[in-house]
This record gives C-alpha cells, sequence and structure tokens, in this order.
C-alpha cells in the first residue's frame, strides 16, 4: 500500500538521493589513506596502580578512579610512594579507558631508559567509567570537578622530595581535553596547577552532536571564559586533530580560537606534524607511533634543567611545540641557538659556480664546505633552493657574512629549514628566478561535477615549485588533483614530495611518489579562508630534474557531497523531522476538509517542499542583520539562529539547507517505508501466535487501564530516566497500532463470511466486554485512516525515541552506581508526552474528524516544521519541543 501512493518518478528521485547520501557517506568514513600509523608496543607487561583517594572523594564519585601507569621494575619500584619523576595526567575521552595512557606512557619510560633516568615522567589516567559524555553532557561537569581532586592528590604524592612539582602536564583525549580547559572555569581552581596541555582529536569548538542542553550549555561555558580570559589564561595549549580519517570527530572542530591577544595556543592537523606526516582516526591517535614519539621528544624538550620539571617560561614551551608539532628544520632544538657560526677547521673548501648542482654522499670522513658566490647569480636569478637528505641534526647551511675566499663566519640557515621524507644520501642546489617556479592554476567550477579539468605542465628541469590554488579557499569545495610524472633515461627510482600547504591553517598533508607514476591528492578544507586572509592554498612539489610534471585539477562531486555529510551530517534529524511535520500537517488538514486520511507517502510527495522551510529561515537571518528586529528578537527571548552559528564557523552555504531537505525528506519516505512494513509484519505475527481479534466496536478515549498506566509511566519517569520512560510509551504506542492493524487485517479477511455468523461472532465477543456506552462506531475505512495517521505519528516518535537514546544510554551503563539519571535532559518531556502518546494510542480519526480544534491543529506543523530547522539543526535537542506541539493537539482535538 506504502508503495502503490507513490509514482514511478518520485520513486526513482527517492532511490537518486539514496546513492547520493551513499556518495557523501562513503567519501566520509572510507574516502581517506589508508592508516600509516605504526602500532606503539609495550616492551614489558603494563601494570596500573590503583591511586588510594580520600574516603570522602571515593565515595563522592563511586565510578571514577585515578592510576598510575608502570612497566616492569619501573612498576614495581614505585608501589612505594612518594614519587620522583615529573607528573602527566592523562585524561580519556568519549567511552574511553584510563588503560589508553599505555602508548604514551610506555614511550615515555623508554626515553627516559636512553637518558639513565636523568629525567622521568609519571603517567596518571583517569578511569571515567568509559561514560558517554560526547552524547550525555550531564557527567561533565562533574569529570571537571573529580579531575581538580585528582591533581591535587597527585601533587601529594610527590611531598618532602628535592624537586617536588607544583603543577601537571595534560594530555586530553577527544572529551578529555575539554574536561582539562574546563578545570579553569572551577571558581576554587588555581591555574598555576596545570603547566601544559596538550589535547587529540578535541572538538573544541561545538559539540559533534548537541542531543541535550546541559553539553551545549558546557561548551558556552568554557568557550565563554577562555575568550573573555584570554589575556590572563597563560596556559600553554596544543590541539591535534586527526585529519580526514578522523569521521567521528571532524578536523575543524579541534581548532582552537584565534585571539589576537592569545598566543599560547597553537592548533594543527596529525598530517602536518613534522616526522608523523599521518592522518590518524579518533582511537589511533592515542598510540600511533609516529604521533606519541614527536609528543615525548618535546615534552623532554621541555624539562627545566635546575627544577628538573617542565618550564614555566611560557615562550620556550611555545617554541618547542613550534619546534616539533609546526616547523622542524631537522635540528636538535635549542632555547638560544647560536645565530653566527664560526667556520675553522681544515676542512675543504670547493667553489660552485654552475647554477644547478647535485652531489651524492658516501661515507668521507672529513668536511667538505662548498661555497655559491652569490655575485655571478644575482643579476639572472632571484632565488636560491638547496635540499638535503642528509638526515643530519647538524647545521649545514650557512649564509657566509664576508667574502673571502674561505668562509670565515656564517650566519646558520639551518634553523629556517624545513623537515620532509628523506630517501637517498643527496644534496641538490639551484639558483632560478621565482616566476618562472610559481604558477598558477584556478581550480574548476562547483558544479561542473569533474566534466571539466585544468591543468599546467612543468617542463623545465626544476627541483621545486610552488602552485597557486586560485579560487579555491571554501569548506564545499573539493577537488581531485592528478600528477603524471614522466622521466627520461632514469633507470633507478626517483622520489617525488608533493605538499598541500594551507597558509590559513596548519592542515598540510604530503604525499610521496615514486616517479615515473600518476598520483592522485585529495583537495579539500577543515577549515575555510578567512575573509582577511590573502593568502592562496599552494602545492609545493620537491621534484626531479630529470621528469617532467603534468598537474590536473577537476571537481569531485563526490568528495562535496562527502563535505557536506562531514560538516552537516549532524543536522538530518531535524531536516528528516521537519519534511515528517509537513507531511503530518497535511494530513491533518485532509482529515478536516475532506473526512479522510491520505497516505503518509501521498502527503510527503506534496507537502514536503524546501520553498515552504528555507524561504522563512533566510528571511529571519536577513532581518536580524537590523538593529531593531535583533532587539525585538532578543526582547522575546529567542535563542539565536541556528543558521547564524553556522555562519560564524564559516560552514554556511546557500545550497546546503536544500541539500539536507532532500536528504531528509529521502529519510523520511524510506523510515516510512520502514516502520509501516514492520508494523504489518508485527501484526501478521501477532496473528500467527494468537487468536484473532476484532475491530474496536466503541471507541474510548480513556479506557479503565490507561490513567493507571500513564501514573506508572510518570512514577518510572521521575525515579529512574525519562528517556526510559519514553521508551516503553513507545512500545505502548506500537503496540496499540499493531493490534489495530492485525484487527483490520482480520475484519478484510473475514468480509466474506456470511452475515449470521458475523453476528454470532460478535454476540460471543461482546459477552466477555464490559457493558459501555456505544459513542462511535468503527469502520473499516475509519480503521485505515486512523492506521495512517498512527503511521505518520510513529514516525514522529521514532525520532524522539532516537534523541533520547543517549541518555537512556548512559543511564543503563551507570544503573549499577546511580537509579536515578540526575540531571535528567528527557525529565520534562516524557512528563508532558507519556499523557499525550496514551491518549492517541487510543484516538481514532472517526473521533476527532468534527473537532472544532482540528483546523488549527492542521495548521500549526508548516511553523513548527521552519522552527526545527531555524533553532534545531545545531541544537538536536530542541527537536523534541517541536514535535510534541503538534501531537499534544492532536490529543486535546479527542476533547474539543
Amino acid at each position: 500500500m506504502f508503495l502503490h501512493s507513490v509514482n514511478l518518478w518520485n520513486l526513482a528521485f527517492y532511490a537518486l538521493m539514496v546513492f547520493m547520501a551513499t556518495l557523501g557517506l562513503w567519501d566520509v568514513f572510507f574516502g581517506f589513506e589508508e592508516n600509516k600509523c605504526s602500532m606503539s608496543y609495550m616492551f614489558e607487561y603494563p601494570e596500573y596502580q590503583k591511586i588510594e583517594l580520600p574516603k570522602k572523594l571515593a565515595k563522592r564519585y563511586p565510578a571514577y578512579e585515578l592510576y598510575l601507569y608502570g612497566e616492569g621494575s619501573y612498576a614495581e619500584e614505585h608501589k612505594i610512594l612518594p614519587l620522583t619523576g615529573i607528573p602527566v595526567l592523562f585524561l580519556p575521552g568519549n567511552a574511553g579507558s584510563y588503560k589508553q595512557v599505555r602508548s604514551v606512557g610506555s614511550i615515555a619510560l623508554r626515553k627516559a631508559e636512553d637518558i639513565d633516568f636523568k629525567y622521568h615522567f609519571d603517567f596518571f589516567s583517569v578511569n571515567f567509567n568509559e561514560e558517554l559524555v560526547a552524547l550525555y553532557g550531564g557527567s561533565l561537569q562533574k569529570q571537571t570537578k573529580f579531575v581538580h581532586e585528582c591533581i591535587k592528590t597527585i601533587l601529594k604524592l610527590y611531598k618532602g622530595q628535592e624537586f617536588a612539582p607544583k603543577s601537571v602536564a595534560i594530555i586530553g583525549h577527544s572529551m578529555g581535553g575539554l574536561v582539562a580547559r574546563a578545570l579553569l572555569t572551577l571558581k576554587n581552581f588555581k591555574q598555576d596547577l596545570i603547566n601544559l596541555l596538550i589535547t587529540q582529536a578535541t572538538p573544541h569548538v561545538a559539540p559533534v552532536l548537541p542531543l541535550d542542553r546541559f553539553i551545549t550549555d558546557f561548551y558556552m561555558t568554557v568557550n565563554n571564559y577562555w575568550i573573555l580570559n584570554a589575556r590572563h589564561i597563560n596556559l600553554t595549549t596544543l590541539s591535534v586533530a586527526g585529519g580526514f580519517r578522523d569521521y567521528q570527530v571532524r578536523s575543524g572542530l579541534t581548532f582552537l580560537p584565534k585571539l589576537s591577544h592569545h598566543t599560547s595556543a597553537l592548533s594543527v592537523v596529525s598530517s602536518a606534524v613534522p616526522k608523523t606526516w599521518v592522518s590518524t582516526d579518533h582511537l589511533s591517535i592515542v598510540w600511533c607511533k609516529q604521533l606519541q614519539l614527536t609528543t615525548i621528544r618535546a615534552f623532554f624538550d621541555l624539562i627545566d634543567a635546575d627544577t628538573k620539571q617542565i618550564t614555566q617560561n611560557p615562550k620556550k614551551k611555545l617554541s618547542v611545540l613550534n619546534h616539533h608539532f609546526i616547523r622542524h628544520p631537522a635540528k636538535h632544538f635549542e632555547e638560544n641557538p647560536a645565530i653566527i657560526s664560526d667556520l675553522t677547521g681544515t676542512s675543504m673548501w670547493v667553489p660552485v659556480k654552475v647554477s644547478k648542482w647535485t652531489y651524492v654522499a658516501y661515507n668521507e670522513s672529513d668536511k667538505i664546505y662548498f661555497t655559491f658566490p652569490l655575485a655571478n647569480h644575482r643579476k639572472i636569478y632571484t632565488h636560491v633552493y638547496c635540499q638535503s637528505t642528509m638526515l643530519d641534526t647538524n647545521s649545514w647551511i650557512f649564509g657566509c657574512i664576508n667574502s673571502t675566499s674561505m668562509c670565515r663566519q656564517g650566519i646558520d640557515l639551518s634553523w629556517k629549514a624545513e623537515l620532509l621524507p628523506t630517501i637517498k644520501f643527496v644534496v641538490d642546489c639551484e639558483f632560478f628566478k621565482k616566476e618562472t617556479r610559481t604558477i598558477q592554476l584556478p581550480v574548476t567550477h562547483l558544479f561542473s561535477f569533474g566534466l571539466s579539468s585544468r591543468k599546467v605542465l612543468l617542463n623545465t628541469s626544476g627541483l621545486f615549485y610552488n602552485i597557486e590554488l586560485l579560487n579555491f579557499g571554501q569548506i564545499y569545495q573539493a577537488f581531485k588533483i592528478n600528477v603524471v610524472s614522466k622521466c627520461s633515461g632514469v633507470k633507478e627510482e626517483i622520489t617525488s614530495i608533493y605538499k598541500l600547504h594551507i597558509p590559513w591553517s596548519y592542515e598540510d598533508s604530503l604525499t610521496i611518489a615514486q616517479v615515473p607514476s600518476s598520483t592522485e591528492i585529495s583537495l579539500k578544507l577543515h577549515i575555510a579562508q578567512p575573509e582577511n586572509e590573502s593568502q592562496v592554498a599552494l602545492l609545493k612539489m620537491y621534484t626531479s630534474s630529470d621528469c617532467q610534471y603534468e598537474v590536473t585539477v577537476k571537481t569531485s562531486f563526490s568528495q562535496i557531497l562527502g563535505q557536506v555529510v562531514r560538516f552537516h551530517g549532524g543536522a538530518l534529524p531535524a531536516y528528516v523531522t521537519s519534511s515528517i511535520l509537513l507531511a503530518y500537517g497535511g494530513q491533518l488538514y485532509s482529515l478536516f476538509s475532506t473526512g479522510h486520511c491520505l497516505e503518509y507517502a501521498t502527503m510527503l510527495d506534496k507537502q514536503a517542499k524546501p520553498y515552504k522551510v528555507d524561504p522563512f529561515v533566510l528571511m529571519i537571518k536577513f532581518l536580524l542583520g537590523y538593529k531593531w528586529f535583533k532587539e525585538l528578537w532578543d526582547v522575546l527571548l529567542l535563542p539565536e539562529l541556528d543558521a547564524i552559528v553556522l555562519t560564524s564557523q564559516s560552514m554556511c552555504f546557500p545550497l546546503v539547507s536544500l541539500i539536507l531537505f532532500l536528504f531528509g525528506t529521502c529519510t523520511a519516505y524510506w523510515g516510512g517505508l520502514l516502520s509501516s512494513t514492520s508494523v504489518r509484519l508485527l501484526s501478521s505475527l501477532w496473528l500467527a501466535l494468537k487468536r484473532p481479534p476484532e475491530l474496536p466496536k466503541d471507541i474510548k478515549m480513556i479506557s479503565l487501564d490507561l490513567p493507571f498506566l500513564t501514573i506508572v509511566l510518570i512514577i518510572v519517569s521521575w525515579t529512574t530516566c525519562g528517556a526510559f520512560a519514553i521508551l516503553l510509551t513507545y512500545l505502548y504506542y506500537v503496540f496499540k497500532i499493531v493490534h489495530l492493524q492485525a484487527s483490520l487485517a482480520t475484519f478484510k479477511n473475514s468480509q466474506t463470511v456470511n452475515l449470521k455468523h458475523s453476528r454470532r461472532n460478535e454476540k460471543k465477543s461482546n459477552h466477555h466486554k464490559d457493558s459501555t456506552v456505544h459513542y462511535l462506531h468503527l469502520s473499516a475505512n475509519d480503521a485505515e485512516d486512523s492506521l495512517r495517521m498512527h503511521n505518520t505519528v510513529i514516525n514522529l516518535l521514532t525520532w524522539i525515541v532516537l534523541l533520547s537514546m543517549p541518555s537512556l544510554i548512559y543511564w543503563l551503563k551507570n544503573l549499577r552506581y546511580y537509579f536515578k539519571l540526575s540531571p535528567d535532559p528527557c525529565k520534562p518531556l516524557a512528563f508532558i508526552l507519556i499523557p499525550t502518546m496514551a491518549i492517541l494510542g487510543n484516538t481514532h480519526t472517526v473521533s476527532i474528524k468534527s473537532s472544532k480544534l482540528l483546523k488549527t491543529t492542521s495548521q500549526f506543523p508548516l511553523p513548527l516544521a521552519v522552527g526545527v530547522i531555524a533553532f534545531g539543526s545545531a541544537h538536536l535537542y530542541r527537536v523534541p519541543c517541536f514535535v510534541f506541539i503538534p501531537l499534544l493537539l492532536h490529543a486535546l482535538c479527542n476533547f474539543m
């Protein structure tokens, strides 16, 4: 019946939407590089020593614990307190385990062994009971307060030591990083207790899924505090994102806000971190060996030799983090490096007068200095480029101060160098004009759909090229770059490096190619280009002089859809609900105007149109630009428009709402098909297991058991969890609809039975019923109308249940500690929804078609559908608030 109500064109459209959504989902979940992270292994068995907390603290937080990580002899030695090292506290994230500290802790232990434990770190880890804090924000404040107590407990373990620490360093994974930032918002917290904060894949900007107001309020409190008190926050903070492999937390959410007066914060994507150069998923970021090695190197460089603790000098801390995570010059970190060096000794001096030069290194014991007289090249060339693959941590390139044949002093230019992956030992240098190596390549138009392309040919024998990617700077742009290299007279393998450089954010990525070859590079952004940013994205090509390169760029439609899903997929439930509300309103109006309820799919096709919703949202956004309208808006205490929130995050572009609406309508259609099919299957199962029911001859809005059931469910909501009561209400409603479907099926199958036999069954059936007054009679047509309406209500109620499910899962997971969920985001909704759905479960269209309230009820879903998009797309917890209003009015139609 459901499919019959949709014509073939609409069915083809819904199938096309499924195909497009699949392309976008495929790009998000599979359209990235393979996992190139090396696994970090423990050399000895890891041990987690539980730190005894004060009894009052343990009683206040029964589900939380504090552990000290150790291995082998180190673990045995440190079972006897106090400790003597440098404390580091690891905070796990959403559903994270305290045991995730083992990777960074083990690498730090090996590093300490290498220097005979001159310095060593003690890694602590908090057990948050693997709580789902990314989905339920009610425990974030509790976790923050517990971490504060843990820090004080940790510092007491060093009491009486010669070099006792006064602060701890914190590594926070996922939501653990946000909890660490929230410490500063506590009234009694001293900022000096934290000397360094490193967050890994932490969504700092906004929650991934804002499913309750507690999590959005927590974010607002933390971010507002950091912005308003930026001048007084001296905490050096580093945020590391996972890149496109991390589909759980997109990297754009991990970037700390850039404030002109707060320069102690850095944000970087793991693919741009020197010596790491890989994208990590949400879990591998804590065990990726390349990244953890970089982190531990930074930790040891941060140690102050005098205090044997992490330095308190903010300038040094920022310099160390820049050295290891932003730009590594292939030299060991030095706090005050010597800029001018004396070039003395018996080294051989070799002058080089050609414009292009290559030197292959062998095992030579003596130093050789190669000099490049600049006077010979200044008239022809503007720049010189040198690359060395010696992997030497000493200085290797200097700018000579004097102009004699032998250079006595030189400015150390090695600190200006940039570390890149290397293959063979060789030094290359060349002089060139900048304009010959800088090539502009405009990207193709967004709507070219990959049918057209633009290309450039690099046919000169250069070692380095800068390709400026013009007109590229928005998050919804996505392209494929294809680099084809052709080499002549080359017998051995040659390596070329292609680096995508984004000047306004540290999200660079490297691609290593063996030439000759054809290499494909994905071109898309985590952060949109700021309005005041004039620099363009660059493709830096480190090439071979023996090869020619052809660079082609074309639009990737699948990756554009992937960007839509990546940045806006979380808003899809709001658009699905909006479409269902429009269809629901159409059904109510058809019942009012014709006396019959049309099919859900038919009304979805007629009513779910984007022009009924989007223009109103855009008009409100436009009017909010005027001061008088904004003042009126504030007087009415209306929340901020979600479209404005998205615009502030550079996430808004004209077509995204249209695409999401189409995806939402498609999801609403297939969801409706699934729910109606499920009801039919369950009714068939009912008939197979039980004696066939009959259509109710009397329609009673309030049966004897209804008030009792309502009171029981409200008590359940009050004493346990609101989401649990909502789920029970949903199951009750589905049971009533399945029963009605089974009754209708039985009635249709028995229509061929003779009238006499039918009356006898009716009399026998009525013998078992309570004597009631017959108000209304339910015919087969009325039952079908009621089922159409009920199926739509089930679709709406399903999304309410899905959006409340995280708090239910959280409650079930912590049931052994807390019988009552507090705070409970779903409790107010449950109190209203329970009696509403109890009444609707006994409501039939025949009982409301003559209601005076029906016309008004049918007009409410349209403005509510607009409200869902305007206020619920970035705040999903508001969506049920817009859904229960028409349901409540629908229920009231029974009495008015």
